[in-house]
């Protein structure tokens, strides 16, 4: 029988049969399906040393999975399937509680995160083989996973995955393979995310599997088990798959992108492979676990500076606005610790600067037909088209040693800012099994082992570390032929020899369905490989073409990290400080680590961080020579560590003394100063530090504008040091102030008031910084120089997405997002504070070349300030909050909510604005084995 997709009337058949299902019986946990019952389990055999003491929380909510019949509810009638959304409101709540939270409180903003389910809490017990049972809870529908043996867990984690995230982990594992378009429908955002992993992440199918090979090859016992466990994994994903199919109780997505038809059943879904491992895990690393990389962009912006200043004073301009190890950064180790990486000498060797004007990007899109031609489409996408291209941060941490401690037991507040979608890309659970003993997140598809959580007595967490862990190249390109050599030759230079190209090519084609209306169209996505990294760019030097490329050190081994977070798992491997910066050395990617237990604290920073020449400058693009190639990996010993600091915090921010930033404006204003500030004050003095009040600490900073409270006080000095004359103006000044005095926090008036104290000072605010920024800077920088620099580093990163003044370049990707928290994380404040203060003639350590606002005088200065706050205060409030599809236009509440973006059919109501992990652990361990 020939399969059919459902169209508009066979759509809206179905949604009448559904409907009335909907109705009549309410799901229980919609993707599990009629379960294989087990007797009910009680709390773990394991012991568990936390005792009560361990929270967590990850909105919206666990069940991932939706049925056609829940999606069509939803539509219908916005009911959503049984927790879907359980999780959202508590974390939500917290924005207006967090004044007077409790000990007592805790429960009602945190799940209890204890090993387990007590017997009156279990809702449901499932035995999908005979070693393994899956137990879930009443409260948030979370997997307990237990195992009698090894192989059972793993299953049980596959199985329980593809209940709570089934249509998550197909998308990203055509993500990872740059073919989501072929999948989901060719969507403006679809295609625009396909390209951006293609261009990152390109493999052939052989080359994913032979990353799996070398783990188990290389990896010895532990790479051994680790292939054992993810074929287990893979056993559970798949026999869920078969029953979900049969029983027809599969994700509705299935049926409305034409997968599955929705009378007749007919289709598939196809099962998995350990090469959809990789290509998952290459997608969390993408997102995540990267660093580096803008080198290009960077010998523009040296370029410019040194074309407006001369050789010597654009080197200085340049080298001050990188920030590379700038004096005033906060810092996660603050006890003077150095750990010299990849800070530039004093004359580097190899420099590869461009010809000016003769950059150009790669070509990545190849021989488009149809819809592939147009670059606006009705349907909306399921992903954010810049997902990748746009900078992220995993983060944050708030750790604090047991002698600053309410009872001497170190207290941690941590977890990972992945953005908030619906279903989430992470997934909570607990694994008990032999050599196996955790609660925590993980995400969707990759999920065998916990990847931020808790052991029976110990706790970690990670935030995105950044460092420059990949490096630019310009190869001579050369023809294999003898023809003449142009930029657009496929062929370079590697040691003496013309060597092609590796082509990695991904040909995508998409028809319309229900989900994504898109036209038909196609096209070949297209990068080009060498020994030195894949090709970013081309130009020339010296007039002889040349192709920019990009060396990452973790590419081609993208599954490396599974072996640390085997060993985190493994109550064996880790149960102290030592044994778990042992493990943090495992993994591959660039994350800063966090560990508390009973007595101590730990921090490691991880990656495949290059040993290279000591003559070169990471920061800049290299000559492809043997000279200038990397010389291995730095050691163990290199990587910024410690051991019971009296605290640690990380938002993303440097990390030690010496410790090179990667990219620009990593300066004397960064987000971690709202908690490095607030721990500070918390254990000065003596205070000691509860769960409660550093939670209260990381919530506070949440809902601060750091621009308000970092950057605001200097500009104010500077208006005031004059009397305000303008009656007008001096009243939007007094409201600055009087925002600045509450706080500078974005915060509703009362619950659900959706309107923010201070609400005028925070337009007005919001409309200035673009304004003061380039009145302050261009004059002197010149409209080239100061558009190179945007390119590099973007101005603005505001909770509305809004306000972002020019974009020119990758990274302003990230400025532009909407409803996505996450805030303040790039952006020119560091520029703005160390330059207002030259102005007022304070101090400033690692100052800026030149004095920019004004040409160093206050009073023109000043000026400045006075007539862009007045553009500012007379800009329309739509103007400032344009119209989206989900806001009004000059909404100012709704512009800045976080919406859990939808990655399938149920949706989920706007939240208040908070800058917060989405995952989060609030932990202290009394006791331990």
């Amino acid at each position: 029988m020939p399969r059919r997709t459902v169209g508009p009337k066979s759509l809206a058949a179905v949604a009448a049969l559904a409907v009335v299902a909907a109705v009549a019986a309410p799901v229980q946990q919609a993707s599990a399906g009629p379960p294989d019952r087990a007797p009910a389990q009680t709390r773990a055999q394991v012991q568990d040393y936390c005792q009560g003491r361990c929270n967590d929380i990850l909105p919206p909510g666990e069940n991932g999975n939706a049925t056609l019949a829940d999606i069509l509810a939803n539509r219908a009638f916005g009911t959503r399937p049984v927790h879907t959304d359980d999780q959202l409101g508590p974390y939500t709540d917290l924005v207006n509680a967090y004044p007077t939270l409790t000990q007592a409180d805790l429960g009602k903003f945190f799940n209890d995160a204890s090993f387990g389910v007590p017997a009156d809490q279990v809702a449901s017990s499932t035995k999908p083989r005979a070693d393994v049972t899956i137990v879930r809870d009443k409260k948030a529908g979370i997997p307990h996973v237990h195992g009698t043996t090894r192989s059972g867990t793993e299953f049980g984690a596959g199985y329980a995955a593809a209940q709570d995230r089934l249509w998550v982990m197909d998308l990203f594992r055509h993500v990872g393979r740059g073919e989501l378009s072929s999948f989901a429908g060719g969507a403006r955002s679809n295609r625009e995310l396909e390209q951006t992993f293609w261009q990152a992440v390109p493999y052939t199918e052989a080359e994913l599997q032979q990353q799996i090979d070398a783990v188990a090859d290389q990896g010895g016992d532990r790479g051994r088990q680790a292939l054992a466990d993810a074929n287990d994994y893979l056993q559970g994903v798949n026999a869920y798959i078969d029953k979900a199919y049969n029983g027809r109780y599969f994700p509705g997505e299935y049926v409305l992108t034409g997968k599955v038809d929705a009378i007749t059943n007919a289709g598939k879904i196809e099962p998995f492979k350990l090469t959809d491992l990789v290509a998952l895990a290459s997608v969390v690393g993408g997102l995540f676990g990267g660093g580096g990389g803008g080198e290009v962009q960077s010998a523009l912006v040296k370029q410019a500076a040194e074309k407006k200043f001369g050789k010597t004073e654009g080197e200085k301009v340049w080298q001050s606005f990188r920030e590379a190890n700038d004096p005033e950064a906060v810092q996660t180790l603050h006890d003077g610790q150095s750990f010299p990486y990849a800070g530039p000498p004093a004359d580097p060797q190899g420099v590869a600067m461009p010809d000016p004007g003769s950059v150009t990007a790669e070509q990545l899109i190849h021989d488009p037909t149809g819809s592939a031609n147009s670059r606006t489409t009705k349907a909306k996408g399921l992903l954010p088209g810049n997902l990748l291209s746009a900078r992220h941060g995993m983060s944050n941490a708030l750790v604090v040693s047991g002698a600053h401690t309410d009872d001497g037991h170190p207290v941690a507040v941590f977890g990972p800012q992945a953005g908030y979608f619906a279903p989430q890309l992470l997934m909570l659970q607990e694994l008990q099994g032999p050599g196996i003993s955790a609660r925590g997140a993980s995400f969707a598809g990759v999920s065998f082992y916990v990847q931020l959580g808790r052991g029976a007595d110990y706790a970690w967490s990670a935030t995105s570390a950044g460092q420059d862990i990949t490096d630019s190249y310009a190869v001579e390109l050369c023809t294999t032929d003898g023809s003449p050599v142009t930029k657009d030759s496929n062929a370079y230079r590697y040691h003496g020899d013309c060597l092609p190209m590796d082509t990695l090519e991904r040909r995508n084609a998409w028809k319309p369905t229900t989900a994504d209306s898109t036209p038909a169209g196609s096209y070949r996505l297209v990068m080009h490989r060498t020994k030195y990294g894949l090709v970013t760019h081309r130009g020339t030097i010296g007039g002889k073409p040349v192709a920019y490329t990009a060396k990452r050190s973790t590419y081609m081994h993208e599954p490396d990290a599974i072996i640390g977070f085997q060993m985190l798992n493994d109550p064996g491997a880790t149960h102290s400080a030592a044994s778990f910066e042992q493990a943090a050395e495992n993994i591959n990617y660039a994350f800063n680590w966090f560990y508390a237990d009973d007595k101590d604290t730990a921090y490691y920073n991880s990656g495949s961080n290059p040993l290279r020449p000591t003559t070169v400058d990471p920061g800049l693009p290299l000559r492809a020579d043997p000279a200038y190639e990397w010389q291995g990996l730095t050691p163990s010993s290199q990587h910024p560590q410690s051991v019971n600091q009296d605290y640690y915090i990380s938002w993303n921010n440097k990390q030690a003394d010496d410790f090179s930033s990667a990219g620009f404006g990593n300066g004397s204003v960064h987000r971690a100063n709202l908690l490095d500030t607030r721990v500070k004050s918390l254990i000065s003095g003596g205070r000691k530090v509860s769960r409660v009040n550093l939670a209260q600490a990381m919530e506070d900073a949440a809902v601060t504008d750091l621009r308000g409270e970092d950057v605001l006080p200097e500009l104010l000095k500077v208006i005031r040091s004059s009397p305000v004359t303008d009656a007008g103006l001096d009243q939007i000044v007094k409201g600055l102030e009087a925002w600045k005095g509450h706080g500078a926090e974005r915060r509703e008036t009362s619950p659900g008031s959706h309107t923010y104290t201070d609400a005028a000072a925070i337009r007005a605010f919001d409309a200035w910084w673009p304004l003061l920024v380039k009145a302050a800077f261009e004059p002197d920088l010149g409209t080239d120089l100061y558009q190179a620099l945007t390119g590099a580093l973007q101005i603005n990163e505001s909770p509305s997405g809004g306000q972002t003044g020019p974009v020119n370049g990758p990274v302003s990707a990230n400025e532009s997002i909407p409803h996505k928290g996450s805030s303040f994380q790039y952006g020119w404040w560091s520029y703005a504070d160390k330059d207002l203060r030259a102005v007022l003639g304070e101090p400033v350590r690692g100052g800026l070349a030149r004095t920019f606002c004004g040409g160093g005088d206050l009073g023109q200065c000043r000026q400045a300030l006075l007539t862009t706050l007045k553009q500012a205060a007379d800009q329309p409030a739509a103007d400032t909050y344009p119209k989206d599809a989900d806001c009004a236009a000059g909404d100012q509440w709704c512009a800045d909510s976080i919406i859990q973006r939808p990655l399938g059919g149920v949706t989920d109501p706007k939240s208040h604005w908070q800058n917060r992990p989405t995952y989060q652990q609030v932990v202290q361990f009394p006791s331990h084995r």
